[in-house]
């Protein structure tokens, strides 16, 4: 059995979270997460107060084990669900597309541990001085949002900069990613695309069907133009956008094309139109299961393969 520093931490079975994905991650598939041993996350993504209250409930209905909420701070409504979480006592929050600092403070009193998602050493540090519980350490083969840097490259810079834990995210799909984090230096792993096709994920039956067709070059990622680059598996949305992307439209137009895309693909299904966000490893994805079984086979092939790791050492 694999004991880091982040189960004692959490409170959790396995060190393991579920990635915050909009218009994905949401009680049910937290619980399911909660339930098999690992830290299910709600994705507040660009929804109001209610919505993550609601949510919250949703879980909690479903699992008496600790779970957490993600908030990206870009989002219109962060600062009311930030005070909604603090209200909740959620067990611990993770953030993303910002600087969470300013809501720490009121997190912190809550008694939530905060855990960033972090794509630089500077984040990273400013979040440690902040009063972060842990970091996670995010490299551009992750799905949505994603940096500049590799996760074999941020992981172990991470380590280096902070004496908090971290969590290693981005391309890491099986027990291989797990034990090949460990050995970076992060004490445990943030999986998002392999829970996409977890049987308790409510995403629509054509998103799981793309990331289960999916082979190793079919993700791509647009928006470095406007600051906030994203993979997402080709498709005509993608392909039209980029295309877009290199034109002379304003950064308005450009901003306005993707606007509603992520739903169309998550909820409708929209082949044609939708933005079906995954990391590099959905080519790696290859079968539907219950979101414990997901968990407990990358834990026992981690195991397998660290007791192998010292075979070349002689």
């Amino acid at each position: 059995m694999i004991k880091t520093p982040l189960c004692e931490l959490l409170g959790i079975e396995y060190p393991i979270f579920q990635g915050g994905m909009a218009w994905i991650s949401d009680g049910k598939l937290a619980a399911a997460v909660s339930n098999g041993g690992g830290l299910g996350i709600i994705s507040a993504m660009n929804a109001n107060a209610q919505y993550v209250r609601e949510q919250i409930g949703l879980a909690r209905s479903l699992t008496d084990k600790p779970f957490g909420v993600n908030i990206m701070l870009m989002s219109p409504f962060a600062e009311e669900v930030a005070k909604v979480v603090a209200e909740e006592k959620v067990a611990v929050v993770t953030t993303g597309a910002g600087n969470p600092s300013r809501f720490m403070p009121l997190w912190r009193e809550a008694g939530i541990k905060v855990i960033p998602v972090v794509a630089s050493v500077s984040m990273a540090r400013l979040v440690t001085k902040a009063g972060a519980a842990a970091v996670i350490a995010e490299g551009g083969e992750s799905g949505g949002h994603v940096g500049e840097l590799t996760t074999m490259v941020l992981v172990p810079q991470v380590c280096d900069a902070t004496d908090l834990p971290v969590l290693a995210a981005g391309g890491i799909g099986d027990g291989r990613g797990v034990a090949a984090a460990f050995l970076l230096g992060a004490v445990g792993v943030q999986v998002g695309t392999r829970f996409l096709v977890a049987h308790e994920c409510g995403v629509h039956p054509n998103y799981k069907k793309k990331v289960l067709k999916a082979n190793d070059i079919a993700t791509m990622t647009t928006g470095k133009r406007l600051g906030h680059p994203v993979r997402q598996i080709k498709n005509q949305f993608a392909k039209e956008f980029l295309k877009a992307e290199y034109s002379q439209i304003s950064d308005e137009e450009l901003e306005k094309l993707g606007s509603g895309a992520l739903y169309r693909a998550a909820v409708e299904g929209d082949e044609k139109t939708g933005d079906f966000l995954a990391g590099q490893i959905a080519g790696m994805v290859n079968k539907e299961q219950p979101a414990a079984e997901i968990i407990k086979e990358m834990f026992t092939q981690a195991e397998e393969v660290l007791k192998g790791a010292g075979k070349w050492v002689k």
